[in-house]
């Protein structure tokens, strides 16, 4: 039987395809004028996870939408990563998702229909597990099979949860460690062992739930998902959306187990070469930090990666146990924390 392998179809992969951050930048520069609209309580003027929509009863509607060619060969595993990363927003705002929309485009010449139905059930048993409906969705004929998420969330508007709202003096926690794109690169390259491909399986597609009860915790000040600009990317718009700073402990960083194996065989995704080059310039490290492997982790495209949260040093305690409840105790360690803003945004220690 013909195995088909899903990653030899598309040019990147997973959220390591997203456009660079420089590029992105530029593309979304306007000189249009836009609709000012008072419920309208995230959008555009800031680098937010999701979209939020004031309900005028103390609840506003989270929208948001995520999609990517394969990271992964099995079509099943992929539907269920994508719709897992698309989830992910609505969480990563302290929100509740509701429903999900599927958008699929398929190159009907080169892959049978039937691997696109085993991505949607993929996406169906992740829908499922978030306890939402896969409602509908769009469809088109395109060069690389891409599939992502429409996803509507709710959120009581005292527990909305921002990526600029950060304060001098949080403490940082990132709840899934990373390395899943220089895994996922792996595999691509034939180089991944069959043990770790579980592991990469197992990571790609967990749900970040906990985002939901860290939401109704107030002393989480903000909050994110660390996916295609690594998590030195998303922690400088973390930072420079808070007017602050940022110094990152790199010992604590987590970091998924067999990741240095593949290091050393000097396997990484293309990605993170464009996410240093798009804000390299931005960060320091300071004497001692081994700044070669720094430089591979730190940038590293994160598909579905964990939550980045701020949180207030007498709110530490509370979500220490909010994460130790829920299965998170190897995180409970701070890896950074928001400073006055300085001459760099991150400095690494």
């Amino acid at each position: 039987m013909t195995v088909t392998r899903l990653t030899q179809f598309s040019h990147g992969g997973g959220c390591g395809c997203k456009i660079a951050p420089a590029v992105l930048d530029k593309i979304l520069q306007s000189h249009t004028g836009v609709v000012e609209n008072k419920k309208l309580l995230v959008g555009n003027l800031s680098k937010d996870d999701a979209a939020v929509y004031d309900l005028d009863n103390g609840t506003a509607l989270i929208s948001t939408t995520d999609f990517f060619t394969p990271i992964v060969d099995d079509a099943f595993v992929f539907g269920k990563i994508a719709g897992a990363n698309a989830i992910s927003d609505v969480y990563a705002m302290g929100g509740k998702p509701i429903l999900a929309i599927a958008i699929l485009g398929w190159p009907i010449d080169k892959l049978p229909p039937e691997l696109a139905q085993q991505v949607l059930d993929g996406a169906r048993e992740i829908c499922k597990e978030a306890g939402i409906p896969l409602a509908g969705g769009h469809s088109i004929d395109t060069p690389e099979p891409i599939f992502g998420l429409s996803v509507n969330g709710l959120v009581q508007i005292q527990n909305l949860k921002q990526n600029n709202t950060a304060r001098e003096g949080d403490l940082l926690f990132l709840t899934k460690p990373l390395g899943v794109g220089i895994l996922s690169t792996a595999q691509k390259r034939d180089a991944l062992k069959e043990e770790h491909l579980h592991l990469l399986y197992a990571q790609l597609s967990r749900l970040n739930k906990i985002g939901e009860l860290l939401g109704s915790v107030e002393g989480v000040h903000a909050m994110t998902d660390v996916t295609g600009f690594g998590l030195l990317g998303h922690l400088i718009e973390m930072a420079e959306g808070s007017q602050l700073s940022a110094q990152l402990n790199y010992a604590n960083v987590p970091i998924l187990g067999a990741v240095k194996e593949y290091m050393a065989q000097k396997i990484g995704p293309d990605a993170t070469f464009r996410n240093w080059n798009g804000y390299g310039h931005k960060v320091s490290f300071a004497p001692g930090v081994n700044v070669m492997e720094a430089f591979t982790i730190l940038p590293d495209p994160q598909t579905n990666g964990g939550l980045l949260v701020a949180v207030a040093p007498d709110a530490i305690l509370e979500v220490q146990k909010i994460f130790s409840d829920n299965g998170l105790s190897d995180f409970i360690e701070p890896i950074g924390v928001m400073k006055t803003k300085g001459e760099k945004v991150v400095e690494v220690i």
